[in-house]
């Protein structure tokens, strides 16, 4: 089988905005074409940014009107996936001859989504998924996909799936990918910690894949951006942590720190069939006779209407 190259890119969202963040992307397009990489992951809500230590004006039972100027500055700087900078993106894949899954705030009419996007290596938007469950205060900004948006995308390298931050601690998300046949797992994050690294070799080695994290890096913000006036002066907001992990839990590229950076390394996809002799999770080690797994992939709209004793979509 011919090997293949899986890579990841570290960076951060601009304080400037999205379009800054996109010149900031594009600046990366030589290192990218000259890395040969087959997949390329970038981290969660690159593309509009994620708003670490923002409050938007809330607490329990009440809002203010500074919070709905705020947000709407927010909305102001997300993406639409047929928008300019989804096209540059494409570009830039075919360009690179790469597929690319990039975090991004997609806008859904008024509500947000913290999305990744999947762009094929001839420039093409193939899929998106929606984050499932927003984590804690996300809640505030980000509308719930649904299990209509959980690809697994055929690609040079082999079969690609994303889960995005702390979705990555879900249990059966995790179960329905496997299922799904993953071969190469990726995990755009906003999440620095050192127990991250932990959770992605557990993810690698429970799924018997590849597994490609990337994460943002934020350096020291300034005192006028930062929102957290009790934020050390010279701690980066992220810090990073991009990290590409082996079928067997070893890591093969990374963790990287404190840095701008492209990470990469050649894959051979006989190495899932290798390590799955003894715990292959959805096959000889599944038991489905007592284990059954449901999970509902319809579009959830809206707006229903009934007609003919069925609902259908309005």
């Amino acid at each position: 089988m011919k090997k293949r190259i899986i890579a990841a890119l570290q960076i951060g969202s601009d304080s400037k905005g999205t379009s800054v963040t996109l010149d900031r992307i594009l600046s990366f397009e030589n290192d990218i074409k000259e890395s040969n990489c087959d997949v390329l992951v970038m981290p969660e809500a690159l593309l509009g940014g994620y708003p670490k230590g923002s409050d938007f004006g809330t607490r329990v039972g009440y809002r203010t009107s500074e919070g709905r100027e705020e947000f709407l500055q927010y909305w102001q700087q997300a993406v639409d996936i047929d928008g300019p900078e989804v096209i540059a993106l494409t570009k830039l894949a075919k360009y690179c001859g790469t597929s690319i899954v990039i975090g991004i705030i997609e806008r859904g009419g008024t509500t947000l989504f913290c999305t990744a996007l999947f762009i094929s290596d001839n420039g093409e938007v193939v899929a998106k998924h929606r984050k499932l469950m927003p984590t804690a205060s996300e809640r505030l900004i980000w509308g719930q996909g649904d299990g209509s948006t959980i690809p697994i995308v055929e690609t040079a390298a082999g079969r690609i799936g994303a889960a995005i931050c702390w979705e990555n601690y879900m249990p059966l998300l995790r179960s329905t990918m496997y299922a799904k046949g993953i071969q190469i797992w990726c995990a755009p994050t906003v999440d620095d910690r050192d127990i991250w690294q932990i959770s992605m070799r557990h993810i690698a080695y429970e799924g018997r894949i590849f597994l490609v994290s990337a994460c943002q890096f934020k350096p020291p913000p300034s005192e006028d951006d930062i929102k957290d006036k009790a934020w050390p002066k010279d701690k980066p907001l992220i810090r990073g942590g991009s990290v590409i992990i082996s079928p067997m839990g070893e890591v093969l590229a990374g963790p990287i720190y404190n840095k701008n950076g492209l990470i990469s390394v050649e894959i051979d996809l006989n190495d899932i069939v290798k390590a799955r002799y003894d715990m292959d999770p959805m096959g000889h080690y599944s038991r489905p006779d007592v284990f059954k797994l449901t999970v509902n992939e319809q579009e959830r709209p809206p707006i229903f209407k009934i007609g003919n004793d069925t609902l259908k979509e309005f």
